[in-house]
């Protein structure tokens, strides 16, 4: 109980703005209470009126029940449309909160974390949270309406209601230990559930690879063991639920027969008249059955919002996944100088840049090339912190980056990558995410720019035209130019090309090429690149070897003292 309260106090936390919606809840929840109280004892009054043929006084008794019985029915009503404003409300900043912090991840967390943990817990789990709000609220406002039937029994007749207090506690004893063993299987159930959701993304995102891989039925088969798995730990959870859910259900049925017979003692004994003893049975379900129904769904809720709720905040509070860090420095609009010094970098023990150093100048375009595995794509992810060096450092106009804030080094670097993710949205909202008020003028201006404004005039909604998840309805072509179209929307001073045009066919790629070139000398660029032309005309182009700088120098320069240069332009192609 304890540990449910604290986690309804940080869950209600991103609730603030229906504070009045919980008083409301409170105010309800006591006039229930009351009423509970009341109507138990009226009716043992209506029994006895009725029983007695005291007709006027029993219709009285009655009518009075009756309009308590339709406020209550009004104040549920209202409580449940209140508790649906606290719950969608709840529901939205969880899932808001869940989200900025999973993008706040390091991207090596991400990387060997399957993107099943993540989608489950931000759904599921956060609307398992939000459902303590409506569900939960509705069963502890139950639960207080039954303990006003409770007191009632004890104003009608002690005895009875000992035995009641007796017969709860041995349930909710029975209940607590169902609820600690259905927990710990539902944890073995959940975490299995992640592995499933994970293959299941694959299945759709990688649906392409794997038709032409023909492995159809291999992923079928592992996500099938994978779905196996899952439901025999739900059977395992499942199973703990229907045992004891008959083990309680015997044992409720014992008690009820002996409060029967106790109540037949009491009446024999002239300690309860006929009527009252008919009154307290009667509301016998309202003080041992419902109250344990409720009582035993409340728990159950708990567990499951408090499983819920760790799985959350692991990922909102928890070390587990390291958050990125950056600093509190602001540069609005830096220069574009930059420099590697001593930079030694790896992943998982693999040494990929060793002691690299080297200095970039404002407004030079600067060329990297190598074979893959080099550390090219390394260089920007480190310059953009998408994963923190083992050692040295990255200055951007003479800081360090890890004094400066993240939209001092992400806002004011563009990166066009090889493979840039495409989202499932027009051409115009896939822009727009990188700045929300860009007006139709100046998403033609960047499509020019990119060489896509043809292609896009070719199709039926135009700029309105949706791609598909991942830009699936474009050619690789196509994906690349929108990515660079996108890229360009940011308007930064070091914008880096990372093998931006190796999807583009030769005409394509010269137009961007010369996109390139016009940029030159307004920008600090960084070019990565297979095709020689893109990288001939820069001012200064590093050959990279296993993590170091071999040499560097123009393109006439290196073709004249490196023959691992000219070897690569020889080919045509640099690896």
């Amino acid at each position: 109980m304890k540990k449910t309260i604290k986690n309804l106090i940080k869950v209600y936390n991103y609730g603030n703005a229906y504070k009045t919606n919980l008083i409301l809840q409170i105010i309800g929840s006591i006039i229930g209470f009351f009423i509970s109280v009341i109507i138990p004892v009226l009716a043992s009054k209506f029994i006895v009126n009725f029983t007695n043929s005291l007709w006027n006084q029993a219709i009285f008794m009655f009518i009075i029940i009756f309009i308590l019985m339709i406020i209550r029915e009004l104040k549920t009503v209202l409580i449940r449309k209140n508790t649906q404003v606290i719950h969608c409300g709840i529901y939205r900043n969880l899932r808001k909160k869940l989200s900025k912090e999973m993008l706040n991840i390091e991207q090596k967390s991400i990387d060997n974390t399957s993107s099943g943990l993540f989608i489950n817990r931000l759904t599921t789990d956060t609307d398992n949270m939000a459902n303590m709000f409506t569900t939960g609220c509705g069963n502890v406002f139950g639960v207080i309406s039954n303990i006003g039937s409770f007191i009632a029994v004890l104003i009608i007749d002690y005895h009875m209601f000992l035995y009641y207090l007796f017969s709860s506690l041995i349930l909710t004893i029975l209940n607590l230990v169902k609820t600690t063993k259905y927990g710990i299987k539902n944890k073995e159930y959940k975490s299995q559930l992640d592995k499933v959701y994970g293959l299941t993304g694959e299945l759709v995102r990688g649906s392409h690879d794997i038709k032409m891989l023909n492995c159809k039925n291999n992923i079928v088969e592992e996500i099938d063991k994978n779905i196996a798995l899952e439901t025999e730990k739900k059977f395992a959870m499942r199973n703990v639920e229907i045992d004891y859910n008959l083990l309680i259900g015997i044992i409720k049925n014992l008690l009820e027969l002996i409060s029967v017979i106790l109540l037949i003692i009491l009446i024999k004994n002239n300690k309860l008249s006929i009527a009252i003893g008919l009154a307290l049975y009667n509301y016998k379900d309202s003080v041992l059955t419902d109250l344990m129904d409720k009582v035993s769904r409340l728990i159950d809720e708990a567990k499951e919002f408090n499983i819920s709720c760790e799985r959350v905040f692991e990922i909102i509070n928890s070390k587990k996944y390291k958050k990125e860090k950056f600093g509190t420095k602001k540069i609005k609009n830096i220069d574009g100088n930059f420099e590697f010094k001593k930079v030694n970098f790896s992943y998982d023990k693999c040494n990929v840049l060793n002691n690299l150093s080297f200095k970039v100048k404002s407004g030079t375009t600067v060329s990297f090339v190598g074979k893959s595995g080099a550390g090219k794509t390394t260089i920007f992810n480190l310059l953009c912190k998408m994963y923190e060096v083992n050692s040295g450092e990255i200055l951007i106009d003479g800081i360090n980056i890890n004094e400066l804030d993240e939209s001092s080094i992400r806002g004011n670097i563009t990166v066009i990558s090889q493979n840039p993710y495409i989202f499932n949205m027009s051409i115009k909202d896939n822009l727009r995410l990188v700045k929300e008020n860009l007006t139709d003028e100046e998403i033609k201006e960047v499509c020019h720019l990119a060489c896509l404004d043809g292609f896009i005039e070719t199709l039926p909604n135009k700029y309105d035209t949706i791609v598909g998840e991942g830009g699936v309805n474009l050619s690789g072509g196509q994906r690349q130019r929108l990515a660079i179209a996108r890229a360009l929307v940011q308007k930064t001073k070091i914008i880096l090309f990372d093998e931006a045009t190796s999807a583009l066919d030769n005409e394509t790629q010269r137009s961007i090429q010369k996109a390139i070139d016009n940029l030159k000398g307004k920008y600090t660029i960084m070019i990565i690149a297979h095709r020689i032309s893109t990288v001939v005309n820069s001012d200064n182009i590093m050959l990279l070897s296993d993590g170091k700088i071999i040499e560097s120098g123009t393109h006439n320069e290196l073709l004249k003292s490196n023959k691992i240069y000219k070897k690569l332009c020889e080919t045509e192609v640099i690896n």
